[in-house]
């Protein structure tokens, strides 16, 4: 069943180190992809710069301002004198928010009436506008609660008989809601997806181009020996690949593992033999290396934009839900995000697990059977 197997493995390593260069892409290109996509995408939204027309310019005022630059989401950039200018600020793009404290703001704190404090936001970047939203919000509620607890002090009455009900949220597993520490481990899982399926798309379709699988076609190499002995050269630079990018999220990025190392690099196998076994797949139905990359962009694309890297699954329509199912980064990104964060055993990810292994199982099955000893 896997006759060849030591053969084509030992003819694919050869023809791999003939070719330092691109051994070398294939080394490095994860970890600068890693290194410059880690850095790039960044949902924490600090220092926005912010537009002040202040026409009040008393204390209450600024201390409104001040306590709206300690969020550390805005930063006061200028401050202008009228609304054409606020509202030019914001056209030009010199700055995201807008502030306008009007001239009687602290007058009417003063008489124990409500002020009303405007806030302009560029909704033309939506995570800024949502995000302004909520901060501006809350600095607002703060703000109103300080100031009713102070008057009922002085009132003589506890300050908490006004609050009846108090919320205590509790972060787990990313206290400080660190946008690394969600993102790169799920970056990892794309980038590996992506570098495994490339790594063997063009297996079998360069020895068609080469005039070599004519030589395999008259030896007695079996299907799966043929499909194993190409894999795991790979495999082995994938493993190689997952040790590195892994090594970058800890030192560079610091993100913690929460789990167990000796589980995730284990699991890692089992996503990189899904991973290579689609890319072996492609390469048995391509003609070429050009339809070999557009077949494997029909894997890179749902990896990115169906498997939760970017937008919860949960929230997607049930058909794309499905389509991002069949992809396996899908499920290495619960695996790699519930060992680094959460502290997932094994028990806890079973249903990963198993899915993983019977796509692998598929895949390299549908590989070998399409594997014909002639030329189409």
């Amino acid at each position: 069943m896997f006759r060849g197997f030591t053969s084509v493995f030992y003819k694919e390593v050869i023809q791999i180190s003939r070719d330092p260069i691109t051994l070398m892409l294939m080394l490095i290109v994860p970890m600068i992809q890693l290194l410059v996509f880690g850095y790039a995408i960044n949902t924490d939204v600090r220092n926005i710069k912010t537009a002040v027309y202040n026409l009040d310019n008393r204390r209450e005022s600024r201390e409104l301002l001040d306590a709206f630059q300690n969020t550390d989401f805005f930063q006061v950039s200028e401050y202008v004198f009228s609304d054409e200018q606020l509202n030019g600020a914001i056209v030009s793009g010199r700055a995201k928010i807008g502030i306008k404290i009007p001239p009687d703001y602290s007058d009417l704190l003063a008489a124990g009436r409500q002020a009303a404090v405007l806030v302009l936001i560029d909704g033309s970047d939506s995570s800024v506008a949502t995000q302004s939203l909520t901060v501006s919000t809350s600095v607002g509620l703060n703000q109103s609660l300080a100031r009713l607890a102070a008057t009922l002090e002085r009132a003589g009455r506890p300050a908490g008989a006004s609050l009846p009900i108090e919320v205590r949220p509790k972060m787990l597993f990313n206290p400080d809601a660190r946008s690394a520490n969600f993102m790169v481990p799920g970056l990892i899982a794309v980038i590996l997806q992506i570098i495994t399926t490339l790594l063997t798309a063009f297996s079998i379709v360069r020895e068609r181009e080469r005039g070599t699988l004519e030589q395999l076609m008259v030896t007695p190499i079996r299907p799966f020996g043929l499909m194993l002995g190409k894999l795991t050269p790979y495999g082995l630079i994938g493993i190689f690949e997952t040790i590195t990018v892994l090594t970058v999220m800890r030192v560079v990025f610091d993100v913690p593992i929460n789990g167990s190392l000796a589980l995730l690099l284990a699991l890692s196998l089992l996503f990189l033999f899904s991973g290579l076994a689609i890319g072996l797949l492609i390469s048995t139905k391509a003609q070429n290396q050009i339809q070999a990359l557009q077949l494997a962009w029909l894997i890179m694309l749902p990896s990115f934009l169906l498997s939760g890297f970017m937008f919860p699954r949960d929230s997607m329509p049930w058909i794309m839900r499905a389509v991002g199912f069949l992809v396996p980064a899908t499920h290495f990104m619960e695996i790699i995000r519930g060992i680094v964060l959460r502290g997932a055993t094994l028990t806890d990810l079973i249903p990963q697990i198993v899915i993983l292994a019977v796509m692998g199982l598929i895949l390299l099955i549908l590989s070998a059977m399409r594997f014909h000893k002639k030329i189409a």
